[in-house]
């Protein structure tokens, strides 16, 4: 989240798209409420269905699961046809005023660069024109056809209401009161924020569907201010917190980029990764990026880590280029019997993956899987699950019972980036332990083993450092916290101010690339104070702001920071745009309110102003953004599987760099009448995830006992279905038997002039427990993902639904 759980209570319209916020989120439902019982707030829900978000909604609008661009682009057309952008905003914060390389194109669905072959795109004139100095060329008048806010007007004049609807399914009066009530927050007064969860990554288009919404928000004015922002509704399972840390395959902790095989020594992974500017306002904050690095090489090898030996840099596992092992690519391997052994830590993959038949397959042809988890689940019992042969599967499987998150203390990151301090309430039973623990006694077990015995390339285990124990055999939390802030490893002396070594770093402005500091994740130093007290263990309740900030509780990164770019929510002079909800002001010289983007003037200084998106490169946000790989203004496509023939709105049907799994175990339905039907996941209020943990709990299977699917009254009507029935829903890769839900809350949409039926499963179930409780709606969905971050698409793909007693006679 740009903002914060408490910061919605500020809002004066909330739209929830992708998100059914209510069930799945229920604190931050309070204060979507709280926000209209105050400021007399709007809420909105786009959502297929009609849920109990909806029902507490002033307005539901419903879309064909997979058009949210074309819905949103719409609203960007709206915005731009009826002047609705808060023009001061997009002129001094955003790259709207900045003209675009001549050689830049869009074409019937494809940008300029596009190679089909390689089906990945050349950016080269995604970019800018720049003076002599290469400082990029502006026109504040907006008027320029070359500029970026001209080339949006014409990207998405083509999103007329009637071709948005035609696409959606949205009738068009809906549409335009959602344009209308969400577009009234483009004031300097007001202020709109967007909820969004899985039902916008999980697409092919995921991280396109974020960018769209970021796109309206700048030309809105909503970032940076009280009440706004994109604001991720992040899991339980410390989602925010994992992803800080690196939990994907592509980053280093603190969102530092994983280093390739182009990048073989220090020097040069500094130099790919750190972005240049010359724009003279720019903090350019990312030009710190030697420090944050080597302080992170010094957290894992310490001692053993010197400027002769590149911090030793050379230990750090390099992808090859263009290299994606996300774990659809993983699973890819193993079905192939390219890999030999598999840790899985707290998931379910054999129910959670797409393909879930083809995740199961792939774990029989491993020589060993190790799993952990507090209850047993069809991952680890993935040899005896329906249509597997026990006896032609020569995996070893071992599972480790492990604490429960109640049974451990440590940090958890809620959505808000506030990191809060938990205490152990129980004890685990019997031999349960921490995940925590049973890594760090593997790794300490592997240092023991290499140093005994050696090994290939032993360096990277031997140099590790690896000091957090609690004198007891296991890992120390605080400890480990402590070293993710980081250390000063010698006496220094910055910005004249002398530090010990042993402190823990306040603030990562101090960290430095000369070997003297430690940390273990840049965006977290600051959570231990110069004196070592943590400070997310905080519980004031203290809030002079009136703002819900209340900055003395835990610790919020970076640097305590409630809002993100909260600079962009005062004018060039420093003064706030909205009076009534004053996040930060310029006064006698310095800021106050919220911790600053930065302590330096605002931008009307010009000697020694910046601009206040100081992550950027240009010091301004991007509405024209290159950094994606299918394209710097989104652009509808059709999901992969998809209930027409081609795209609306173009010649290419499906997002152009969009990886397609090529084997026999990975089918796609394109175009194919079998299976007619739009089907999207979701999960129940009554359990969580795969329910690996909830469906042991008797009366959360007694509220919600087995496998269902939402259909509405008109296909069940069409296919002589009754509420209650059993039926099987069937796709390319396979087949569901679950009971009937007929209800009011899907209706068919109205798609290119024809009826589009869409129906609904949860995810919570699974084989393994109860005995009839169902399998997986993962038996279903296609493996195919978002081209950016490989997020599957579990929103959309066909189906059909027919009576268990017919589906003998359905040719799947």
């Amino acid at each position: 989240m740009t903002n914060h759980w408490i910061d919605i209570i500020n809002s004066d319209c909330v739209l929830i798209m992708g998100s059914n916020a209510a069930e799945n989120h229920p604190i931050s439902f309070k204060w979507v409420l709280r926000a209209k019982k105050k400021n007399g707030a709007k809420i909105i829900h786009v959502d297929p269905r009609f849920t109990r978000t909806s029902a507490r909604a002033d307005f539901h609008a419903s879309l064909r699961s997979g058009t949210d661009i074309a819905f949103l682009g719409g609203m960007i057309n709206y915005i731009l046809a009826n002047r609705k952008f808060f023009q001061d905003y997009v002129v001094n914060y955003t790259n709207g005023a900045f003209l675009v390389d001549q050689g830049f194109s869009f074409s019937d669905g494809l940008f300029s660069g596009y190679d089909a072959t390689a089906r990945k795109y050349d950016k080269a004139t995604w970019s800018f024109q720049k003076d002599a100095g290469g400082v990029v060329k502006k026109d504040p008048t907006l008027k320029d056809p070359r500029c970026v806010l001209r080339l949006l007007q014409k990207h998405y004049g083509r999103y007329d209401l009637d071709k948005v609807s035609s696409i959606t399914g949205t009738p068009v009066e809906d549409l335009k009161a959602v344009y209308e009530m969400y577009t009234a927050t483009g004031k300097a007064d007001k202020a709109g924020t967007i909820m969004y969860a899985l039902g916008w990554t999980q697409h092919t288009v995921g991280t396109q569907n974020i960018r769209t919404m970021a796109i309206i928000q700048l030309l809105l004015g909503n970032i940076g201010v009280c009440g706004g922002g994109v604001n991720a509704l992040r899991g339980e399972p410390n989602v925010q917190g994992s992803t800080d840390h690196c939990i994907l395959y592509h980053i280093l902790p603190g969102y530092m980029k994983a280093p390739n095989v182009a990048m073989p020594d220090l020097n040069s992974y500094i130099q790919t990764c750190t972005p240049k500017s010359d724009e003279p306002q720019s903090a350019n904050w990312w030009g710190n990026y030697s420090k944050y690095i080597v302080s992170l090489l010094k957290s894992w090898y310490r001692d053993a880590a010197t400027q002769d030996n590149d911090f030793c840099y050379s230990h750090v596992p390099k992808l090859d280029v263009g290299q994606n092992t996300s774990i659809m690519n993983t699973f890819d391997l193993m079905y192939e019997g390219k890999m030999k052994g598999y840790i899985c830590l707290a998931q379910n993959p054999a129910c959670s993956m797409p393909n879930a038949g083809k995740v199961r397959q792939a774990l029989g042809k491993l020589d060993w899987l190790v799993h952990a988890n507090i209850f047993d689940n069809e991952t680890p019992s993935f040899w005896h699950a329906p249509g597997m042969d026990p006896g032609q599967i020569k995996t070893e499987v071992f599972l480790l019972p492990a604490a429960a998150s109640i049974e451990k203390s440590g940090s958890l990151t809620n959505s808000g980036r506030w990191v809060q301090w938990k205490y152990v309430a129980a004890q685990p039973p019997g031999q349960a332990i921490a995940v925590g623990d049973m890594v760090y006694r593997l790794v300490a077990k592997l240092k023991e083993l290499y140093k005994k015995e050696g090994g290939t390339a032993p360096e990277p285990i031997q140099d590790l450092y690896w000091d957090y124990g609690d004198g007891k055999g296991g890992f120390d939390p605080l400890a480990t916290a402590k070293a993710i802030n980081g250390f000063f490893l010698e006496d220094a002396t910055i910005k004249g101010k002398a530090y010990k070594k042993g402190q823990t770093v306040p603030s990562f402005g101090l960290l430095t690339d000369d070997g003297k500091t430690s940390a273990g994740n840049w965006l977290y130093t600051g959570m231990f104070n110069l004196a070592g007290e943590n400070l997310s263990a905080r519980r004031g309740k203290a809030d002079p702001t009136g703002l819900g900030l209340y900055s003395q509780w835990a610790w919020c990164w970076p640097v305590n920071r409630r809002v993100l770019y909260n600079r962009a929510s005062v004018d060039p002079a420093g003064r706030p745009y909205n009076p009534a909800r004053p996040l930060i002001a310029w006064k006698d010289g310095r800021w106050v309110g919220d911790v600053p983007d930065g302590p330096w003037p605002p931008m009307a200084n010009r000697q020694k102003g910046k601009l206040p998106f100081i992550m950027k490169p240009h010091g301004v946000s991007s509405i024209f953004g290159p950094g994606l790989v299918e394209g710097p203004f989104p652009e509808h496509y059709e999901p992969v599987e998809s209930p027409l023939p081609g795209n609306p709105m173009s010649g290419q049907r499906i997002n152009p760099a969009v990886k397609l799994f090529k084997g026999a175990a990975d089918p796609y339905a394109i175009n194919d009448p079998k299976f007619p039907i739009v089907c999207s996941t979701y999960t129940a209020t009554e359990h969580w995830c795969t329910g690996a943990i909830t469906r042991w709990m008797s009366w959360l299977t007694e509220a919600m006992p087995q496998a269902y699917v939402e259909i509405s009254r008109e296909l069940a009507e069409a296919k002589g279905i009754d509420n209650g029935d059993k039926v099987r829903v069937l796709s390319k890769r396979g087949a569901v038997d679950c009971v009937a839900m007929v209800t009011y809350r899907l209706r068919p949409f109205q798609v290119q002039g024809k009826p589009v039926h869409q129906v609904g499963m949860t995810f919570n179930y699974g084989w393994r427990f109860p005995p009839d409780a169902g399998d997986s709606a993962n038996l279903l969905t296609p493996t195919v993902g978002d081209a950016n971050t490989m997020a599957p698409e579990y929103k959309a793909f066909m189906v059909d639904v027919v009576k268990v007693e017919e589906a003998k006679h359905h040719a799947g």
